[in-house]
């Protein structure tokens, strides 16, 4: 993710490095924001309020961790924070749709409305399970990543995982059948 060298910079006052190590980060701190939370401005909320703890905790950072997983940890716990304080949104980009001539609409649509269905199945976890869902699946954390971020044991991780898998696979086979929408 981020060269040693430039967060040692950075924990080192040079300011520069930090500023280019915040950019680095950056899109990665709101990715995971956005799919925790599920909302674009509850997820820029979020990794503005992640980058500038970041910036502020930058010299608390000890390299007994890596340096993704740190950050991570600080992500997810404003996520965690803010998603137990939120009311239900709506976005209205989900709603926005564009139809060109030399794309195949239909493939476009279902792919959309399975991408829709992922994303609403997922906010139908409970928290903890999509925490370890988001960074297991569109993070691409490792198990041990994961449990160092969220603070949890490995077989925490797994089984939360494997419960998480589970329900995922039964709220979209409900989706399938028509049952289970918004």
């Amino acid at each position: 993710m981020v060269a040693p060298e430039l967060v040692r910079s950075a924990q080192a006052g040079d300011r520069d490095a930090l500023i280019t190590l915040l950019r680095e980060i950056e899109s990665h701190v709101y990715r995971t924001a956005y799919y925790i939370l599920n909302n674009e401005q509850d997820a820029l909320d979020a990794s503005q309020e992640a980058l500038l703890r970041i910036y502020t905790k930058i010299n608390s950072y000890e390299e007994k961790a890596l340096f993704k997983t740190w950050v991570q940890r600080i992500v997810t716990n404003i996520c965690i924070d803010k998603f137990r304080k939120a009311k239900p949104t709506v976005s209205i980009d989900e709603h926005d749709m564009t139809f060109t001539a030399e794309h195949n609409v239909e493939q476009e649509m279902l792919v959309g409305y399975l991408a829709k269905d992922i994303r609403e199945a997922i906010e139908k976890l409970p928290e903890h399970h999509r925490s370890v869902v988001v960074l297991r699946y569109l993070q691409d954390f490792s198990y041990h990543e994961i449990a160092e971020s969220l603070n949890l044991p490995l077989n925490t991780v797994k089984s939360y995982l494997f419960r998480a898998r589970q329900q995922l696979q039964s709220l979209l086979q409900e989706y399938q059948k028509g049952g289970v929408r918004g």
